[in-house]
């Protein structure tokens, strides 16, 4: 199949899949127009295959056949596949006005990850769904994070053992599968959903030990669409969030019937474990990769507005723009570094971001947004969240005071667009929701922690200090 038009992916979502938002069920998810915001984002992916500006970057062709594909779904074989990947990762993004695309960024990280992981069978199963993805260009979701319930206990001693997506069934045809998954991005305009386990398991948890992939519209499936950040918005006072959203969902599974050529593991919980802390690899590079048209855009608009409000020369402006400066190039240093000492495993040639520097610029960009919020929102003044609306910026009667009095170094029009570019960034939904990934997407900042002391070899480190200290 040719690569699929922005219309081609669109038309393939009002196939029975069973969604709620706002307490309601919806039909047709391009019908409702909050939710028609997500998918027109969402098509970005498939616009830059089209646009002459990016397409080299953003197709491939396949060496054996010669066919063309996206280039999400080039598996990577060496440093600059990963420099390329992470290039069109932050060009889809920037499009998208700091909003990531994923709708085949998630997707293909996961496809890398079993690609990489399972052998015998399953290694064939996951061979063949690549295939179908890359050949379909499809737009895949993937299920990680349960419900979980008390996290004090593993997932065989939940009183409800539905708060981890478990096997129920099984026979020759294939599996049944119930429970839940949470924070589930994109699956509601996703073509297919890719369920991985979210932790590793222990001997007691095999039933809790699966990974499978199912469309979207399969017979028990349903999503239910977070509605935060609803409402009809404001072009003129929301700039970012009016035209770029990211649906996120409830994914339930009750009693999901998945065909074995579907099912790429089940019951081996020491697979478990590898299998998720290789997605994290993948998708903790994509996050750092989308992360830097981000924080690009809070050096740049800080820079505007301190310059609008005429206190550039301050010592203390120059000081905090020098210090979003230095954050921005480190998390952009670290992402490209972790791809420079990318990694090549040996059984399949594919290769992967350093994890331990792919950590290191998760953990930085995360630890370091918040103090780069509150910079931008001391140069920006209270006008973030006092400012003038649309209906007022649209009155014959008070647009004229609005531009007298809300002048300053910069025309008021100028000034209060760049204010209400940073107020949407910073202080209302769109922004609360970054602040929140910052924090949690793509697993926490104790998990960076953790993978970063995990993957640092102090072997050499240690000997060289014994060495010195006459000990060896």
């Amino acid at each position: 199949m040719a690569l699929r038009t922005p219309d081609d992916y669109r038309s393939t979502l009002a196939d029975g899949r069973i969604l709620y938002y706002r307490g309601q069920k919806v039909d047709d998810i391009c019908a409702v127009p909050e939710l028609r915001v997500a998918v027109d984002h969402a098509a970005i992916d498939y616009e830059v295959a089209e646009d002459p500006t990016y397409r080299d970057l953003a197709t491939f062709k396949d060496p054996g056949s010669g066919e063309e594909h996206s280039a999400y779904y080039k598996v990577p074989r060496d440093t600059q596949d990963l420099l390329d990947r992470s290039k069109l990762i932050e060009t889809c993004t920037s499009l998208g006005g700091t909003m990531v695309t994923l709708i085949k960024e998630i997707g293909s990280d996961g496809l890398f990850a079993m690609l990489r992981i399972l052998r015998g069978d399953e290694r064939e199963r996951a061979e063949a769904f690549y295939r179908h993805c890359r050949d379909g260009d499809l737009a895949v979701a993937v299920a990680q994070t349960d419900v979980k319930g008390d996290r004090s206990l593993p997932p065989h001693r939940q009183p409800d053992p539905d708060t981890y997506v478990h096997v129920v069934d099984r026979d020759e045809k294939g599996i049944v599968v119930r429970g839940a998954k949470c924070h589930t991005s994109i699956s509601a305009n996703a073509d297919e959903i890719i369920v991985f386990p979210t932790r590793a398991m222990g001997p007691e948890d095999s039933e809790f030990a699966v990974a499978f992939a199912v469309p979207t519209n399969a017979a028990g499936v349903s999503m239910y669409i977070s509605s935060y950040a609803s409402g009809d918005l404001d072009p003129w006072a929301l700039p970012l969030s009016s035209k770029h959203k990211m649906l996120e969902t409830l994914t339930v599974f009750d009693d999901v019937f998945v065909p074995w050529d579907r099912v790429f593991l089940c019951g081996d919980p020491e697979v478990a474990g590898p299998l998720a802390l290789t997605f994290v690899e993948y998708h903790r590079f994509t996050a750092v990769s989308y992360k830097l048209p981000l924080i690009d855009l809070l050096v740049g608009a800080a820079a505007e507005i301190a310059d609008m409000n005429g206190v550039t020369k301050a010592g203390h402006v120059r000081e905090k723009l020098t210090k979003l400066v230095i954050y921005a190039e480190t998390v952009r240093a670290l992402t490209e570094m972790a791809a420079l000492r990318a990694r090549v495993d040996d059984a399949t040639g594919i290769a992967y971001p350093d994890p331990m520097t792919t950590n290191m610029a998760k953990y930085t960009f995360a630890t370091g947004y918040h103090e780069a919020l509150e910079i931008i929102q001391d140069l920006s003044g209270g006008l973030l969240v006092t400012g003038p609306g649309g209906a007022d910026w649209a009155s014959d009667e008070v647009r004229p005071v609005l531009e007298k009095y809300f002048a300053g170094k910069a025309p008021a029009t100028e000034r209060l667009a760049m204010l209400n570019l940073i107020s949407d960034l910073t202080t209302r939904d769109f922004g609360g929701y970054h602040a929140v990934l910052a924090v949690h997407a793509e697993g926490s900042i104790e998990a960076e922690k953790m993978q970063i002391l995990r993957s640092y070899d102090a072997a050499a480190a240690r000997a060289y200090a014994r060495r010195l200290a006459g000990l060896d």
